[in-house]
């Protein structure tokens, strides 16, 4: 490594997301500190230091902070519809991610770091403008008067707010981006947390032929989602932009969570029939708009939502086959 490297901290850097984008910055050159309550699930991390503590405590905060000349803040607690909208963890959503949050743009404040990019999500505009599956309105500027549908999307919404006033305030520079459904290999695929893509290539692979699998609502609601690396990209370029944000890091080609299923079945050829099931759905439709982030960074997403798709499923059907194989195994002699 170059003795003028720049030196980056991941928060969350044991996350899907994050793990992701420690590899992008170390193939960039940089020197990567990680932090996390955790180290990534299925790959070691490629961090030069890796830190396994809690953000919530502002010491770390500062730890994590100290020399570096980039802050990326992707930590929170979060997962996927059936965490976020049940209601049963909006408490523990809140305190968790608004203390990180709070720690972290003090404690790179007093660190006197150059640029620091906030993780925001899609989940911050208003349930109102997504109730017509066919046409949403998701455009950075339709944000206000906000009604984000889960206490999740409040906080989120809050810190874009309290990072842009650290940025008023305190001199330091802030990039923000609002997530829409980034999915690929190595992200939470079972247990709870997972999203869409992940959850419905996990039922897919698991089902036999001419069987069913079972679908949230009526499967008529509309997401668009977008591949780990083309989020990655667009992070990248915000971060080397002179444009703060928000911005929208989306793809535009919605699908309805029928048609996603339909798209996963034809990746693992397979005939199955889709259940519909009452269970947690979010907001009726939602799609990025792109027309913000192809005025301000001359870019947007252009990977087909099939091909990350094929992708995903390819790794999570290794991963059930891998688990199978651990559970067939016979045990070591003496046990």
């Amino acid at each position: 490594m170059s003795a003028n490297a720049r030196r980056a901290v991941v928060c969350g850097a044991g996350g899907f997301i994050g793990a992701h984008l420690v590899k992008r910055l170390k193939r960039e050159g940089f020197w990567v500190r990680g932090v996390d309550l955790k180290a990534p699930e299925f790959a070691p991390s490629e961090a030069d230091e890796f830190l396994t503590e809690d953000l919530r405590d502002p010491q770390v905060c500062r730890a994590a902070a100290r020399n570096v000349d980039e802050v990326y803040q992707l930590a929170a607690d979060m997962g996927g519809a059936g965490f976020v909208f049940t209601g049963e963890n909006d408490a523990s959503i809140m305190h968790n991610s608004a203390l990180i949050n709070l720690n972290m743009a003090r404690a790179a404040v007093e660190s006197r770091v150059g640029r620091i990019f906030y993780s925001s999500s899609a989940c911050i505009y208003p349930e109102y403008n997504q109730t017509d599956p066919d046409n949403p309105n998701c455009a950075e500027d339709s944000a206000y008067p906000a009604a984000p549908d889960s206490e999740y999307g409040w906080e989120k919404l809050f810190s874009e707010r309290m990072y842009l006033a650290y940025q008023r305030n305190c001199g330091i520079a802030v990039r923000i981006a609002r997530f829409h459904n980034i999915f690929g290999p190595e992200g939470t695929w079972d247990g709870g947390r997972e999203k869409a893509p992940a959850a419905i290539c996990r039922k897919v692979a698991e089902a036999a032929d001419g069987t069913e699998i079972e679908i949230w609502g009526d499967g008529r609601q509309t997401r668009s989602f977008l591949y780990i690396d083309e989020c990655l990209e667009g992070v990248r370029r915000l971060m080397e932009s002179d444009f703060t944000g928000p911005v929208n890091i989306g793809s535009e080609q919605m699908v309805t969570i029928d048609e996603l299923a339909a798209m996963a079945m034809r990746i693992a050829g397979k005939r199955l029939k889709l259940k519909h099931i009452s269970g947690p759905t979010g907001v009726r439709g939602r799609n990025s708009d792109n027309r913000l982030i192809r005025e301000k960074l001359g870019w947007e997403p252009s990977l087909s939502l099939e091909a990350g798709m094929r992708a995903t499923y390819r790794w999570i059907a290794g991963q059930l086959a891998a688990r199978r194989g651990r559970a067939s195994a016979p045990a070591p002699a003496g046990e």
